[in-house]
Parts: structure tokens; C-alpha cells; sequence
């Protein structure tokens, strides 16, 4: 097109009002429903890199902050990248999709891969969070120009109309990782299904509403590309099981017994002999690939935290906060005195695997099958607070007089208020007069956590368990606490500065 001047201008899209294959009213509706979809996959990707990267490198409040940052920067650098595509917006939109669609869907099989086989994760989360930003940037610019080439809008009304159903989009994706796709699909599988959904929505949109406004040869290449994306993502699927089998196998060094999600973690038994015993394999616990329990460690660590708060005086009722593999309880149990024990664990699965899976049940001795307990799946420390508002129930129930802190170790938002003043506090209250608390720590966090208990109103003292097997010796401590210095518990002085070892496993190669 050349202008009054003489100079050569591109032609301006011709308007596809009249050759779209529905009256504007429903195509603009069918664009803004693909706006929404695209939204929601966004956001599961982006929650993906999040979880994955949490439970890989551990540290959720940094990885989240690393991740959501750089996505946010590489949506900008997306947004600039589509002001060049605008003239060829459908086709441009279309590709972007299917880049998506498999970027976003192998995301998480690559990441796992990378941990497993190399024993980093770091770079690859944040090469992954850059691109999986740089395409979802690109979506909203080209998305408003198809928008705005059905029926002309003022650009405020049109860019209102595209970011409701952006957010909307996003509100169900951010609902939908964690109560449908994680517990139903798990990861792996999860993030495929999203990119195929991505695919399809991109696909439908341009390849059939906006096939007028694409070349017919691109459009062939647009379909078999498309196709391929599915066809990619469909065998990726079909190969999930065996490939992450496989990957917990180049991570834990041995045959996985058990896996499960529950609750946005993932729970991992192997081996399954209960003690370490000549030619077999301890069997071991792990939580989020943290190592939780040792099958060799499990009577030291039991007695090591029991013992010593029911030894220094009588106890009919225990509480374990915790514990839902049964360890502390099975040791509880074996002291004579105990009329009741209530177990308060947050994980229904781990409770689960405590009653039922032949190493856990091994380990402690079949002890949620006691007719002496109560076990209850909620959080220890809504369970604690909604316990002190009904006083009235409290009062008929009476005080515990020993409470024990099975807990994992505060690493996280959710975990971290479970060694909070405000958790030692109700800890506290649910005493009956002259009760004690035992609490696992870590050497390093063990004074810290007395200066709480402190804080709380009760006072204590740290002592350390038998040896160990296949746990760090700084790894276990303990605090005994009540009203008054615990009687007989011995006093130890800090301990010598020792690198603290990892919890998170490191692949064996």
C-alpha cells in the first residue's frame, strides 16, 4: 500500500466481521471463553513451577518469590514481543499456544528429570519460569487485537472485557491445581492435561473462527503442528508412570514402595524391613523428599521422645500433636500407666499408611489398632485452638497430662506455626496441672525453641536420644517442658558450631 507521500505502508487487516463463521455477539463470547481457558492454564503452570520447585530445592517462600518474578518480568518481555506480531495476530496467536501447550506441559517432567539424573533443579526452574512468561505474555496483546478485529470497542471497554475474563480464568486455575488436577492427576500427569487443554483452546479458536484471516498453507502447517503438540504431550502421558518411577528410583537410591500426593506433598516409603537387618533394606519415610523416618532409628527416636515425659511422673492422658506413622505412639503405649492417648495428625494419607502399611505397622507395633486411641486427621494447630474455645468441652475432658510434639521441622509457612509461641501457648493449656511437653527439634533450632516454649509461659530443658543409624547425629534433639524445670532431666550446655547437615535428598549417581 502506498501512501499520499510515496511511501510504502502495510495494509491494515481487512475487518472479518462478515467472514467469521458465527455473528460477532457469540465470536467475541467464543474469544473471551479462549481468553479464560488460556488463563486458567497460565496459572497452573505457574503454580506447577512453584510446588515442584518447593519440593525440589526446598525453601517455598524463596522458590515462590524466584519463580513468580521471573514470570512476571517474562510476561512483560512477552507483551513487547507481540506488538511485531499483531498484523498476523491468529496465526501468531495459535503458535504461541502450541509453544505453550508443550513448554508449560513438559515443564514438570523435565524439572524432575533434571533433579534426578543431575542433581539440579535451580537454573532449569528459572529457564522454565522465563519462557512459560515470555508465551503467556504474548496471549493478552494478540488476543486483544482479535478481539478488536470482530467488532470495533473502545479500548477501555475492551480491555476491561478481555481482563475479567483473564482473572476469572486465572481464580479457577489457581482452584482447580490444587483440589482437582494434584490430588487427582498428580504432577507429571497434571501439567500434560493442562497443556493439552491449552493446545485445543488455542487450536479451535484460530483454526476454525479465524481460518479466514490465515493463509491456507499456514494453515496446514498450524494444524500439524498442533497435532504433533498433542501427539507429544499424549506419549508423554502414556510414558509418566515408568519415567517417574524410574526418576524416584535415580532420587532415593533404591526400589520405592510406596508414593502418594496428599496434600500438596508427596509422601515415599521404602524398603520394608522395620530394623536394619543383615542382607535387607531400612525401611525409610520420606515427606516433599525430606527424610522423616528411619526404619533403624525408629525405637531410639520413639523412646527418645517419649520416654523422659512419662517417666518423670504419672500419665493417663497423651497427646501426640503429630506423629501419624505411629512410632512415638507405639513407644507410648508401652508404658503402663496410659489410659488414653489422642493422635492429631494433619496428613489423612501418612495416618492411613500408619494403620495399614506392614513396615509403618511393623514399626510400631500395631498401635493405632489400641482400643486406648483416638486418632483424629486435622491440623495440630486448629485442632489446639478450637479445643480452647470450647471451654466447656475442654473442662469435661480434662487437661493431658503429657503432650507430644512429633512434628516436622518448620521449613515452611504451614509448618513454621507449629513451633510458634501461639502453638506452645494452647500446647500449654491443654495441661492438665504438673503436665510436661516433649518436643522434637534440630540441634541448631533446638534453643530457639526453648526461648519459645519460654515465651509460652513454660520452662525447658534439652537432652539428647540414644545414638542413631542412618540419621546425622546433629539431627536429633529434644526439649522436655512444663511449668516448673522438668525434675532429673539433664541440662546441656551448646554445643560445639558442626555444619548442619541436609535433610534434602541429593540424587545417588
Amino acid at each position: 500500500m502506498i501512501d499520499q507521500h510515496g511511501r510504502t505502508r502495510a495494509a491494515p487487516p481487512p475487518p472479518l466481521g462478515a467472514r467469521l463463521p458465527l455473528p460477532p455477539g457469540p465470536a467475541r463470547a467464543l474469544v473471551l471463553a479462549a481468553v479464560f481457558v488460556c488463563a486458567a492454564c497460565g496459572l497452573v503452570y505457574e503454580l506447577e513451577l512453584v510446588a515442584l520447585a518447593s519440593y525440589l530445592i526446598g525453601d517455598s517462600v524463596t522458590q515462590a518469590s524466584v519463580v513468580l518474578s521471573v514470570m512476571v518480568f517474562a510476561m512483560g518481555c512477552g507483551s513487547l514481543l507481540a506488538k511485531r506480531l499483531r498484523l498476523r495476530a491468529a496465526a501468531a496467536f495459535a503458535a504461541v499456544e502450541s509453544v505453550l501447550a508443550l513448554v508449560g506441559g513438559l515443564s514438570v517432567m523435565a524439572l524432575y528429570g533434571f533433579f534426578a539424573w543431575f542433581g539440579q533443579a535451580r537454573a532449569a526452574v528459572v529457564v522454565c519460569a522465563f519462557a512459560i512468561g515470555v508465551l503467556i505474555g504474548a496471549e493478552v496483546p494478540l488476543l486483544m487485537t482479535l478481539v478488536q478485529r470482530i467488532r470495533r470497542q473502545d479500548a477501555g471497554g475492551a480491555v476491561a472485557d478481555l481482563f475479567a475474563a483473564d482473572y476469572v480464568g486465572a481464580l479457577v486455575g489457581g482452584l482447580a491445581f490444587p483440589f482437582l488436577l494434584l490430588p487427582r492427576f498428580g504432577q507429571l500427569t497434571g501439567a500434560l492435561a493442562t497443556g493439552v487443554v491449552n493446545a485445543v483452546a488455542g487450536g479451535a479458536v484460530v483454526l476454525w473462527l479465524f481460518r479466514a484471516d490465515v493463509p491456507r498453507r499456514a494453515r496446514a502447517w498450524l494444524l500439524t503442528g498442533n497435532v504433533a503438540v498433542l501427539a507429544v504431550l499424549a506419549c508423554a502421558a502414556a510414558a509418566a508412570g515408568p519415567y517417574e518411577r524410574a526418576a524416584r528410583r535415580a532420587v532415593y537410591g533404591g526400589e520405592v514402595r510406596v508414593a502418594e500426593q496428599s496434600g500438596g506433598r508427596e509422601l515415599v516409603l521404602t524398603g520394608s524391613c522395620p530394623a536394619l537387618c543383615s542382607g535387607s533394606i531400612a525401611l525409610r519415610l520420606y515427606a516433599d523428599r525430606r527424610l522423616r523416618l528411619c526404619g533403624a532409628d525408629a525405637e531410639a527416636y520413639g523412646r527418645g521422645l517419649a520416654d523422659p515425659a512419662l517417666e518423670t511422673g504419672a500419665a493417663r492422658r497423651v497427646l501426640v500433636l503429630g506423629g501419624g506413622d505411629g512410632v512415638a505412639l507405639g513407644a507410648v503405649l508401652r508404658h503402663p500407666g496410659v489410659r488414653a492417648v489422642t493422635v492429631v495428625e494433619p496428613d489423612a494419607a501418612l495416618l492411613r499408611l500408619g494403620r495399614t502399611d506392614p513396615g509403618l505397622t511393623g514399626l510400631n507395633g500395631h498401635a493405632f489398632a489400641d482400643p486406648r486411641v483416638r486418632a483424629v486427621a486435622a491440623d495440630p494447630f486448629d485442632w489446639l485452638r478450637g479445643r480452647a474455645r470450647d471451654r466447656s468441652a475442654s473442662a469435661a475432658a480434662g487437661g493431658y497430662d503429657v503432650v507430644l510434639a512429633d512434628l516436622p521441622e518448620p521449613d515452611g509457612s504451614d509448618s513454621a506455626k507449629l513451633y510458634s509461641q501461639e502453638f506452645y501457648g494452647l500446647a500449654a493449656r491443654a495441661l492438665a496441672p504438673g503436665g510436661r511437653i516433649a518436643v522434637h527439634s534440630d540441634d541448631a533450632g533446638r534453643w530457639t525453641v526453648a526461648a519459645t516454649l519460654r515465651a509460652a509461659g513454660v520452662r525447658a530443658a534439652a537432652y539428647r536420644p540414644p545414638g542413631r543409624v542412618c540419621t546425622a547425629p546433629a539431627d536429633w534433639s529434644f526439649l522436655l517442658a512444663g511449668a516448673a524445670p522438668p525434675p532429673g532431666t539433664p541440662t546441656l550446655r551448646p554445643p560445639p558450631r558442626l555444619p548442619q547437615p541436609s535433610t534434602l535428598l541429593r540424587p545417588r549417581l
